[in-house]
């Protein structure tokens, strides 16, 4: 019996020791699965990462700091002011607080302008046309021109081609002085924006537009629904997604609209279109007052992100009613 029960222990431990060592093999190969997992991340991701932390994070946090100290961007005496820069933002900065209201008005009509121009030509391109692949691509060429060329094209075009043309017609739209008064001005930067961002926001919807199953249309036009109808009930709701999408991009853009404003204007005349992101330019490179444009450019960054998640998770919700 003594050498039975010896037996059995030894039968047990054994066991047991088998299992312990199944469970530090298992334990082994989990941990080895992790680090070769975190390996494969490191690698594909690691490179993307460190450049993203260079260009975007490292800068952004070092832009912060700056926001509250006098630096002048180019010594090396920095001095820490607190709150001044803001306090003097809102308090002092007539300019400022121009430029912020310019914008804002801008963001607003070339909101509206860009996708309803947008989404008119994807209704256009989205017909059985022989041409609306030629459309496609002559809607969206402005779209390849970068903004400075584009400025300078479109500078070109109001004073010297609509005046040509006013002198031959007679006509009073194209004798205006388009950059050289303050209301034409800011029209003459919204058609140019919006004559760039349309076809890029056409593509979008046209991509929506031809996901539309065609038998909701089809059972609409059976049951006596007209184009209106149409639109509005069922071409509208199914697009939504694409909308959220599309005011997304022209909100951002439209704020931080810069290049196309400096080289059709240059914020004049007397800087009354100078927008927000030329008025940081101005203050931070021009007027050699860097601790003051990161402040400027702290807050227009709050702000066009408090306003674009507002609109993000508005749209959304509109979609998950539609």
């Amino acid at each position: 019996m003594n050498n039975q029960s010896k037996l059995e222990n030894v039968n047990v431990t054994t066991l047991k020791n088998e299992k312990h060592t199944k469970a530090s093999e298992a334990a082994t190969l989990l941990k080895q699965r992790k680090l070769k997992k975190a390996g494969l991340f490191a690698l594909f991701v690691g490179p993307a990462f460190l450049a993203f932390a260079l260009i975007v994070l490292i800068p952004f946090f070092t832009g912060m700091y700056y926001a509250f100290t006098d630096w002048n961007g180019v010594t090396g005496n920095i001095k820490w002011v607190g709150l001044d820069n803001f306090t003097y933002l809102f308090t002092e900065d007539k300019q400022f607080q121009a430029s912020f209201w310019l914008t804002l008005r801008y963001t607003v009509v070339a909101i509206i302008l860009t996708n309803g121009v947008g989404f008119g030509l994807a209704l256009l391109v989205t017909r059985m046309l022989k041409t609306r692949n030629i459309l496609r691509t002559v809607f969206f060429l402005p779209n390849l021109i970068g903004g400075l060329l584009l400025g300078f094209i479109w500078q070109f075009i109001f004073i010297k081609g609509f005046a040509s043309i006013g002198q031959l017609t007679g006509l009073s739209f194209f004798k205006l002085s388009w950059l050289g008064d303050e209301k034409t001005a800011f029209w003459g930067i919204v058609i140019v924006s919006v004559w760039q961002g349309a076809g890029y926001i056409m593509l979008i919807y046209t991509a929506a537009l031809q996901n539309v199953p065609q038998e909701l249309l089809e059972a609409a036009k059976i049951d006596g629904a007209n184009k209106w109808q149409t639109l509005r009930h069922i071409t509208l709701p199914m697009v939504a997604p694409a909308v959220t999408v599309c005011l997304f991009l022209t909100i951002s853009s439209s704020f931080k609209i810069f290049d196309v404003n400096l080289s059709l204007t240059n914020g004049g005349p007397f800087k009354s279109t100078e927008m927000l992101a030329l008025n940081i330019y101005t203050e931070a490179f021009v007027n050699n007052r860097y601790g003051l444009g990161e402040a400027k450019a702290l807050v227009f960054f709050i702000v066009v992100a408090l306003i674009t998640i507002i609109q993000v998770t508005y749209t959304k919700r509109k979609e998950i009613e539609s």
